[in-house]
C-alpha cells in the first residue's frame, strides 16, 4: 500500500505544485473576504473530489471568510478517536502588499506558500493517496480550516472544538521548519489594553488642581515590564503608547497596549491576576486605571501523549527520508494550542520546509512537498492505529 501512495505522490508532484500556485495566486489575507472565501471554495473542491471524504461543509462567519471542515466516511459520526487535521486558509499581507507565486528552480515563493497554503497542499495530497488506494474512507480523519488564525482564530476556535473535541491526535501543517523539526510546545499568547483616566488642568496655573493619567500609565507600565519572567518563560511588552493634547496641559487620557507571553497556562492565568492588581497599586492619586483583553490562545504545552504523538510521527518522517528531531519552544501562537487544551495530543511545523513567514522573502524547498505528504500518509497508514492502555500513541 505504501509504495502505490508513494507512487501517486511522485506522479502527482507538478500537480502539486500547479495546485498550490494556484492558491497562492489568489490572495487570502484575513480581512480579504472575497479572496479568503475563492480559496475556501478551491480546497473544498479538492476535498469533494476525493472518494472517502464524506463531508465537506463550511461554517459561516460573522466577520471573515468561512471556515471548513472535512470528514472522512470513518469519521463522519463522532470525532471520538479520529485524527484531526487542522489548518488555516488566511495569510498576513494585504491586497497589493506581497503577490503572485514565483517558482525558482528548488524554491517557490509567495504570500502563504509556506504559512500555510503549502501545508494544505501536503494534507490535500497525503488524502489523495490513500483515496489512490483504497484506503482514505477507513482512516477517521476530520479536517478543519479556519479563516482566521492571523488574527488568533477568535471563531476558528470554537469550530475546532465543536469539529474535534474528543480526537486521539492532531496535526497541524504550519511552516515546517529547518531540518524538519517538529514542533510540540508553544508560548500562550494575550494581550491588554490599558486606560488611565485623570483631571485636566493648566500645567502653570493649576497644576496641583490636575490628576496626570501619562504618569499613572507609566508607573504602571514600568511595574507590568517587570513581570517579565524570563526563567519561567514569562514575557511582558508594552508596544504602543499614547495620551495627552499639549505640553502645557495635565493629562486626562493616557492608553496603553501590550502582548504577553508564557509557557505554562497557569503562568497566563496568575499574569492577568498580577496586571489587574497593578492597577490598582501604582495609580496616582485621583487617577483610576482599567486593564482589558485577556488570553488569546493558551500555550502548547509539551506532555507525555504529545511526545509519544511525536515519536510516531517522527519514525515515519524518517521513513520519507526527512528529518525526525524536535524543534525547541517557539514563542509565537497557533491552532496546535487550541486542540491541546481540549487535552488531544498534538503535533505541529508539518508543513513543507522553508523560510520568511511573515516576510516579504516567505519561500519552501519544493522537493519537501511530497516527502511530507508521504510521511503523513505512512502516519495514518499504521503509526495511528496503535494505542496503549494511557492512550498514548506509540510508532508501528
Amino acid at each position: 500500500m505504501i509504495e502505490a501512495a508513494k507512487a501517486r505522490l511522485r506522479a502527482r508532484e507538478e500537480a502539486a505544485l500547479a495546485l498550490l500556485e494556484a492558491l497562492v495566486e489568489v490572495n487570502s489575507f484575513t480581512d480579504n473576504v472575497p479572496g479568503g472565501t475563492r480559496v475556501g471554495e478551491m480546497l473544498a473542491a479538492e476535498l469533494r473530489g476525493l472518494e472517502g471524504v464524506s463531508s465537506v461543509r463550511s461554517h459561516a462567519s460573522a466577520r471573515y471568510a468561512p471556515h471548513w471542515v472535512a470528514r472522512t466516511e470513518a469519521a463522519e459520526e463522532s470525532a471520538a478517536g479520529c485524527v484531526a487535521i487542522v489548518g488555516h486558509l488566511d495569510t498576513v499581507f494585504p491586497p497589493g502588499t506581497f503577490e503572485g507565486f514565483r517558482r525558482e528552480g528548488p524554491i517557490a515563493r509567495g504570500p502563504g506558500v509556506l504559512d500555510m497554503k503549502g501545508g494544505l497542499v501536503v494534507v490535500l495530497e497525503a488524502l489523495r493517496a490513500l483515496a489512490h488506494v483504497g484506503l482514505l474512507a477507513r482512516v477517521p480523519i476530520r479536517v478543519v480550516i479556519v479563516s482566521d488564525e492571523e488574527v488568533g482564530s477568535p471563531e476558528g476556535q470554537r469550530v475546532i472544538a465543536e469539529e474535534v473535541a474528543g480526537a486521539r491526535a492532531a496535526l497541524v501543517f504550519e511552516a515546517g521548519r529547518a531540518k524538519d523539526l517538529v514542533i510540540t510546545s508553544r508560548k500562550g499568547t494575550g494581550s491588554a489594553h490599558i486606560v488611565a483616566t485623570g483631571k485636566a488642568a493648566h500645567a502653570g496655573n493649576a497644576h496641583a488642581d490636575g490628576a496626570n493619567a501619562i504618569w499613572a500609565l507609566a508607573r504602571f507600565i514600568d511595574h507590568a515590564q517587570k513581570l517579565t519572567n524570563y526563567t519561567r518563560g514569562v514575557t511582558v511588552n508594552v508596544g504602543t503608547i499614547r495620551g495627552g493634547h499639549s505640553k502645557n496641559t495635565v493629562p486626562d487620557r493616557a492608553e496603553a497596549e501590550l502582548d504577553f507571553r508564557y509557557e505554562r497556562r497557569a503562568d497566563g492565568d496568575a499574569l492577568l491576576v498580577a496586571l489587574a492588581e497593578a492597577a490598582k497599586e501604582v495609580a496616582v492619586p485621583g487617577t483610576t486605571i482599567t486593564v482589558t483583553g485577556g488570553i488569546a490562545r493558551s500555550s502548547l504545552e509539551r506532555t507525555a501523549a504529545s511526545v509519544a504523538l511525536y515519536e510516531a510521527y517522527a519514525a515515519c518522517a524518517r521513513a520519507a527520508g526527512l528529518g525526525d528531531g524536535e524543534a525547541p519552544l517557539v514563542g509565537g501562537g497557533s491552532d496546535a494550542a487550541t486542540t491541546a487544551a481540549f487535552g488531544i495530543p498534538s503535533i505541529d511545523g508539518l508543513g513543507p520546509r522553508g523560510t520568511g513567514f511573515h516576510t516579504l522573502d516567505e519561500r519552501i524547498e519544493v522537493a519537501t512537498l511530497v516527502p511530507k505528504a508521504e510521511a503523513i500518509v505512512r502516519f495514518l497508514l499504521g503509526c495511528m492505529q496503535k494505542f496503549d492502555t494511557d492512550g498514548l500513541l506509540r510508532s508501528s
